[in-house]
This record gives structure tokens, sequence and C-alpha cells, in this order.
């Protein structure tokens, strides 16, 4: 039997991205998506082209039964990418109690939990990988991302707890913190805007989501067996 993973968010830009280049590494997938039925079909009708089995699962990660939705869907299992988020932005005092609660369920409390009812599935292969796909912002914070920030670094500090707790298991836990990756959700700037912050990247581009993939698959190789624990930041220098 083929490895199989679980990908969060598989329909949006840099959750595609990861499938296809696991699913051309040979890995049969689990691809949860929310409410983008048209980016999850597109994904789909790539990968039927490729040998492997590939199962979308429909759930809210904002809802409290949503990651128990996933779970029960899931059988065979080798990883777990944690990649489903949203975005928020604006001033701290104008944050609303509800998106507040969102933001810390679909980033922090839905990942935590859907990991916690999956381990055991990892536990029976005596070994795996947990990737959680945090942000440039969960490192180093930003401005009028106060919430955004503060859910990416639980996400962080998740990956260095949980790759403790389990190192002698043989699952390992890794994250990454893109930077600037240009998906759709950068689509609210104007191009001046872009440019602007392109230029304040030291490699003096945006990253693409075929970055973020090379570094999932990555973690998920015999290349990384004796890395756990780190977050590795692709962000073309932005941070250091």
């Amino acid at each position: 039997m083929g490895k199989f993973i679980l990908i969060t968010g598989a329909s949006g830009g840099i959750g595609s991205a990861i499938a296809k280049k696991l699913a051309k590494n040979g890995y049969s997938l689990y691809l949860h998506y929310h409410r983008n039925t048209v980016g999850i079909k597109q994904l789909m009708s790539e990968l039927n082209e490729l040998e492997g089995e590939y199962i979308p699962i429909q759930a809210d990660l904002s809802s409290p039964s949503g990651y128990k939705k996933i779970a029960s869907s899931v059988f065979s299992l080798d990883a777990i990418i944690h990649n489903s988020g949203n975005s928020h932005s604006g001033m701290l005092i104008d944050l609303d109690e509800q998106s507040a609660e969102e933001l810390v369920r679909i980033h922090v409390t839905s990942p935590l939990l859907l990991t916690k009812e999956l381990l055991p599935k990892l536990h029976s292969k005596k070994g795996g990988n947990i990737i959680v796909i945090s942000s440039i912002w969960g490192q180093t914070g930003s401005a009028f991302e106060v919430a955004y920030s503060a859910v990416k670094g639980a996400q962080i500090s998740f990956v260095k707890a949980l790759s403790k707790e389990l190192a002698r298991t043989g699952i390992r836990v890794n994250g990454i913190a893109p930077g600037a990756i240009d998906t759709r959700m950068l689509d609210s700037l104007t191009e001046a805007e872009m440019d602007e912050l392109a230029n304040e990247i030291p490699i003096g581009r945006l990253g693409n989501p075929e970055e973020v993939a090379n570094s999932v698959a990555f973690f998920l190789s015999d290349q990384a067996t004796y890395i756990t624990g780190q977050i590795l930041g692709v962000n073309g220098g932005w941070y250091t």
C-alpha cells in the first residue's frame, strides 16, 4: 500500500501546489477543503492524471465539529500537512469576538484536536510526519495583523512542543513560515503595492506556492530524517 497524506486547505494556492508536488512524488492524498468547490474540482481534475488515490473531504474547521468530520474520513495515514487558514487584517481595537474565535479555532484549536485524533494512526506506522504551514508573521509579528500573528505564533509553539513529545516515536514535527507568496491572499493589493512589497524583500520578488511545496517535500523526504522541531522560513530573506 502506498503512503497517504492529509492536506488541510488543499484547494488554495499553497495547498494545491503541495498536493500536486506530493502526488507527483507518489503519495496518495486526503484533500480537505471548505467552500472552494471550484478549486478542489480543478485540483482533482489535474491529479486524476496521476497514479495515486485522491480523496476530497469537505469540512469547516471554524466549526467545533469540523475536525471530527476530517478525522472520521481518514484511514491509513503517514503524514499530516496543516495548511488550512484565513488571513485577518485591521486594528486590534476593531477586532470582533466572532472573528477572533474563528481565527483561533481554524489555526490553533482544530489543528491541535485533529492531530490528537489522528496520532494513533501515525503511531501504528511507527513513524510519520506532521508539518504546519505557519507564517512569517508568526515569527516576527505584524502591525494591523495582531490576531493573525498571534495564532500563527501559536502554531510555531505547537510545532516546537509536539516535536519534543513525539521525537522518540519516530514522528517528526516541523513547520514552514512563508513570507509574501503570490497567491489570492494578496489579491487586495494594487500592482503598485505589489511592486513596493517585492522591493522590500532582499531577494527582490514574491515567492511562489511551488517553493513552499518543495519545502514540504523536503521535510517528508529521507534527507530530513534528523530534523524535527524546526521552522523553515521561505521568505526570500525578508525575515532572518
